[in-house]
């Protein structure tokens, strides 16, 4: 094998494809990216077994082959190498090593044979639809805060994708939850996704797709199983297995009886909640909302600290309650919201609270309220 190509094309193509990688592994080959030449495209691969991404760089194939290299390794050389250089490939006669030679640098690297490297066999697609990647990054970004980081509970590692009948039209919905709080955002359905299985995307493919979709003029397509999703955005191909599980009924959390209404303007919010909770202790990070007519009295007690309070206007005209909320929460939900003002929809002290985007009706967060 013998690849002259530009230190930027190798180097993007790179970026996207050593990020799967595990830095540490029990399985050598899995540290690697295949690198195969073929045609007027070098094609690199890697995998986690769980998850696969490839991508194509144009490149000067001198002599076909493929091999497999460290792949953070290669990343790291690359990145260094100066702006505009020319980088050659060249697989030893022996096979076991790659030179990677750019102007007067030269870098042996050890190679491990490409049979060895395993492969994501998809199997077959049963439904396939092409979405904007404007709305595919919007789905995530609005809802992959909520994900649950907690193993146990497996099944809410992900965002849970899944059409429904929603107003008399077709929606493609994702939701995210972690038993503290939801998010949920849904658009219209694209063609061909009428009675796709309703999925669990994992967290690490949700990070890894927000990456790649950062082109908003760019189509993506959606392949998926019932245990395998594949996302071809441009030149790059990420192949995910799916979360074996079942999603809860997140339905039922959804309040429908919340009727007493505040209308915030959502900066002034967020910078009071994030002034007032400096105080407030790492374990707790509690704040206490006085919702009264027509102010707000954001308030933290800390034993260890001391005390905030502050108040802002707001636009509410229903019974007075004081009700706890995360700090944190309450500042991930204000920075997903678009609009200039947020709603919230409360009922009592101890019932979930709705969230609503003033701006973008399809997006809609609940929140637990916390004792204080």
């Amino acid at each position: 094998m013998r690849v002259v190509l530009e230190r930027s094309n190798l180097l993007k193509s790179l970026g996207h494809v050593h990020r799967v990688v595990e830095r540490r592994n029990t399985i050598p080959i899995l540290s690697n990216v295949l690198l195969s030449a073929d045609g007027g495209n070098l094609e690199m691969k890697a995998t986690d077994l769980d998850l696969e991404v490839t991508e194509a760089a144009p490149a000067s194939i001198e002599q076909g082959g493929a091999t497999t290299v460290p792949a953070h390794l290669l990343y790291d050389i690359v990145r260094k190498l100066p702006d505009g250089a020319e980088v050659m490939l060249k697989l030893d006669e022996n096979g076991q090593t790659m030179s990677v030679i750019s102007g007067r640098s030269t870098f042996r690297l050890q190679c491990l044979p490409k049979a060895d490297f395993p492969s994501l066999t998809a199997g077959q697609f049963s439904h396939t639809f092409r979405m904007d990647s404007a709305a595919l990054r919007s789905l995530i970004e609005k809802t992959q805060f909520a994900i649950s980081t907690e193993e146990t509970r497996y099944y809410l590692n992900g965002i849970f994708l899944h059409t429904l009948e929603s107003s008399g039209a077709l929606k493609l919905r994702a939701v995210a939850t972690d038993g503290h709080r939801l998010a949920r955002a849904e658009i219209e359905a694209p063609s061909g996704s009428e009675g796709m299985p309703g999925i669990i995307i994992p967290r690490k493919t949700v990070g890894e797709l927000q990456k790649l979709v950062d082109d908003p003029d760019v189509a993506v397509t959606v392949e998926l199983s019932d245990t395998k999703i594949r996302f071809t955005i441009g030149s790059v191909v990420l192949t995910s297995k799916l979360i074996d599980g079942t999603f809860p009924d997140y339905q039922r959390v959804i309040p429908t009886g919340n009727d007493k209404e505040l209308l915030i303007d959502r900066q002034s919010f967020s910078a009071a909640v994030d002034r007032v909770s400096t105080v407030s202790s790492e374990r707790g990070r509690a704040v206490k909302l006085s919702i009264s007519d027509g102010q707000v009295t954001f308030t933290v007690n800390n034993p260890d600290s001391g005390s905030a309070t502050e108040e802002i206007p707001a636009g509410y005209s229903a019974d007075p309650i004081e009700i706890g909320f995360n700090a944190r929460y309450l500042l991930d939900v204000a920075a997903q919201l678009s609009g200039s003002e947020a709603k919230f929809l409360l009922a009592d002290a101890g019932s979930p609270t709705l969230i609503q985007d003033t701006s973008d009706e399809r997006i809609l967060y609940v929140l637990m309220p916390m004792r204080v």
